[in-house]
């Protein structure tokens, strides 16, 4: 069969070893997972309780509109219904995105050092791709700026960035968005935007006002704790998200994504329960490392890259036969480093006991 070339040079994206997996394997009995960035506080109890009103209409197609969570929604971003687009998680507005803008003849830009989905679907449509080399964990602005020529239709910023964290400020990100020719995308990643506490970040709702190239994509997979239900939603002019839609498929987002998510809306005071939280177990990490002379990069998100200098798999495997699962920095361009989602304050303990132990083995 004529399978598309490129195909046969990407791998499928590879999730983290399950609770259940690890607890056959090793034999053990309790497991922490802190690999994939989940909200260990669970989701709101209003979200629970819709899930619970929705689950008697499973026979009937999910609306394909998304009505009532595209009301809720425009209603607390201040935005017009028009401006939103839905998805199955921001994964797949990605993969719309790529579909609708990248081919054989369009390059698009990224940093090295961020979210995988971006290049893994650039190479799926055969698309001209630019890396262009990380400073210090961030995106390098100006080199991205430089890389674009006649043939570019999409940058990617992540913001806060995945893996390691760090994020753009506000005139930084104005002084770029300034220069992108109005002919390009520039799609703004903010996954972790509800996590971000810096004084300097930027509203990045308002700027797709001031940006017609601009589009922002969030979840609610992250600090709303619904990642096993899949929505994310992206927020341009109008234009955008007329275009995009045909790139969509129809009844992308399930009806009880819709219900839990809409609902979830509603408690934004869940939300920042969740966020005082995970600072406050940030500062655990940041104490353990400065006590342990580890380098790390400072989070505005739920997860943490440490550099252990040691080979990251060892670390791995060391903490994974303990009962944590954490991600090893190999597969991420960190081969010395392990990303560490931020748990609650018991969680986080015993990890760092662990970890711990293995400093002190490492030293002896």
């Amino acid at each position: 069969m004529r399978f598309k070339q490129q195909l046969l040079t990407l791998t499928p994206y590879q999730p983290g070893k399950s609770i259940e997996s690890v607890k056959r394997e090793y034999h053990l009995e309790h497991i922490v997972k802190l690999a994939s960035n989940e909200n260990p506080f669970g989701c709101s109890q209003q979200a629970l309780a819709a899930l619970q009103q929705s689950a008697a209409s499973l026979a009937i197609y999910p609306d394909g509109y998304a009505t009532l969570l595209r009301e809720q929604l425009a209603a607390f971003l201040h935005v017009s219904e028009d401006e939103l687009i839905f998805g199955n998680g921001s994964d797949n507005l990605i993969q719309i995105i790529s579909r609708a803008l990248l081919h054989p003849d369009a390059s698009t830009i990224m940093s090295e050092h961020t979210f995988s989905q971006y290049k893994h679907n650039a190479v799926i449509e055969g698309a001209i791709i630019k890396e262009v080399p990380a400073i210090h964990g961030e995106h390098d602005l100006e080199a991205m700026l430089a890389a674009i020529d006649e043939k570019t239709n999409v940058i990617w910023v992540c913001s806060p960035n995945n893996p390691t964290g760090t994020y753009i400020s506000e005139q930084k990100l104005v002084n770029f968005l300034d220069r992108i020719p109005p002919h390009i995308l520039v799609v703004l990643d903010e996954a972790y935007h509800e996590y971000v506490v810096a004084e300097d970040y930027y509203d990045s709702i308002s700027l797709t006002r001031k940006y017609d190239n601009l589009i922002v994509l969030r979840t609610f997979s992250k600090i709303y704790g619904l990642a096993a239900l899949r929505v994310g939603y992206g927020v341009a002019n109008p234009g955008i998200i007329k275009a995009l839609e045909p790139a969509r498929e129809p009844f992308n987002v399930n009806a009880l994504a819709q219900m839990a998510a809409a609902a979830s809306i509603a408690d934004q005071d869940f939300v920042k329960t969740c966020r005082e939280k995970n600072r406050q177990g940030l500062a655990q990490f940041y104490e353990f490392c400065h006590e342990h002379n580890l380098k790390y990069y400072p989070s505005q998100t739920n997860f943490i890259l440490i550099d252990f200098q040691v080979e990251a798999d060892k670390i791995f495997q060391f903490l994974l036969e303990r009962g944590y699962i954490v991600r090893s920095g190999k597969a991420l361009g960190f081969p010395t480093s392990v990303r560490i989602t931020v748990g609650s304050a018991e969680q986080n303990d015993g990890l760092l006991r662990v970890l711990e132990d293995f400093l002190a083995i490492r030293k002896a």
